[in-house]
């Protein structure tokens, strides 16, 4: 579906996590007419009455102008775009909600990371199904929302179903701090965002057990390699993993602390279970569905992704992690780029 677009576009961020704080704060802070969406009213009427969302980004103000709400039809019924940023499990709910209270022709952009859970889809695959023929976007790449609400700079990637709409979108949240850099392959920028969670916790692991700089670099760089098959086997580009939402991503969250994915991969080294590691993160950790898609889709398409056959045995079969890096440094030899 095309259309007309508004030249006062209003936006609804639907999550109130980090990221989507972030996103929604930034999003004001360009001008825009924005509200911030989440379910628990009470948490909403705080964020509301103090600038701040002092459970995901204490100590942070918010844009002044940003709006607060737990209403999700009035959210919605007056927005233009829609920005969804929640765990990946629960996009596909979000999207009816979007179809039963927005008008038809609202569009939606989304900046989660992962997979539709049981049919391992990306999710710009759930759109195409749920909002036929509509123009969507996707905004992607190395970025932690405590740095992008105090104004640090960052550069992220915007993919849309046209270079149109990924152009228009940029330019919705180009900033002096913030850099958005459009592309039409929505696919090779979704398999980033998705998989870079799966490296980050088996960089964890390694960091975490002592291995080390030079095994943590091979990782991010082995990890690369098999984030370009996949790519090749879905139909992304493999230029777009070399840029910031793939390689660039994968990068930040594999060897900055602030990662969820990577603290979850140091929890699982000190020998703490998938549940107790999950608790103590208290966020969803998006790398763990990731492994168990990525992991499926290689399957289905005879790729060998050893790192992630390895993690996934880690976290779902109960296997050591030193006997998991074991069993990657005693593979047979073959050719770096085979």
């Amino acid at each position: 579906m095309t259309r007309t677009d508004s030249a006062t576009p209003r936006f609804c961020v639907l999550g109130a996590g980090s990221w989507g704080t972030a996103l929604a704060s930034h999003l004001s802070a360009c001008g825009h007419t924005v509200t911030l969406w989440g379910r628990c009213a009470e948490s909403m009427a705080c964020m509301q009455a103090s600038g701040c969302n002092e459970r995901y980004l204490p100590g942070y103000p918010l844009n002044s102008s940003l709006r607060f709400s737990s209403d999700l039809e009035s959210a919605l019924k007056h927005s233009t775009e829609v920005l969804v940023s929640v765990p990946s499990h629960s996009f596909a709910s979000m999207i009816d909600c979007i179809n039963r209270y927005a008008t038809a022709d609202c569009r939606v952009m989304w900046a989660c990371k992962g997979f539709a859970p049981d049919s391992y889809k990306l999710l710009s695959d759930v759109v195409a199904v749920q909002r036929p023929q509509q123009e969507c976007a996707v905004v992607s790449g190395p970025s932690f929302a405590a740095e992008l609400v105090q104004g640090l700079p960052t550069a992220i990637t915007v993919a849309a179903s046209t270079q149109r709409h990924a152009l228009q979108v940029s330019q919705w949240f180009q900033s002096d701090y913030f850099r958005a850099y459009p592309t039409d392959d929505i696919r090779g920028v979704q398999l980033g965002g998705a998989l870079k969670n799966i490296y980050a916790i088996a960089a964890g692991i390694s960091d975490g057990l002592g291995f080390g700089a030079n095994a943590r670099a091979a990782l991010i760089t082995r990890g690369l390699a098999e984030l370009m098959r996949l790519a090749d086997m879905l139909g992304a580009r493999r230029d777009t993993l070399m840029g910031l939402s793939g390689m660039g991503d994968l990068i930040l969250t594999c060897t900055d602390d602030k990662s969820r994915n990577r603290r979850f991969g140091l929890a699982i080294a000190q020998g703490l279970s998938v549940d107790q590691a999950l608790d103590q993160i208290g966020q969803s950790v998006e790398g763990v569905a990731a492994t168990t898609a990525a992991r499926k889709l290689a399957g289905d398409n005879t790729i060998e992704l050893p790192i992630v056959e390895q993690l996934h045995c880690v976290l779902q079969e109960g296997k050591a992690a030193g006997d998991a890096v074991s069993a990657l440094l005693s593979r047979e030899i073959k050719t770096e780029f085979r």
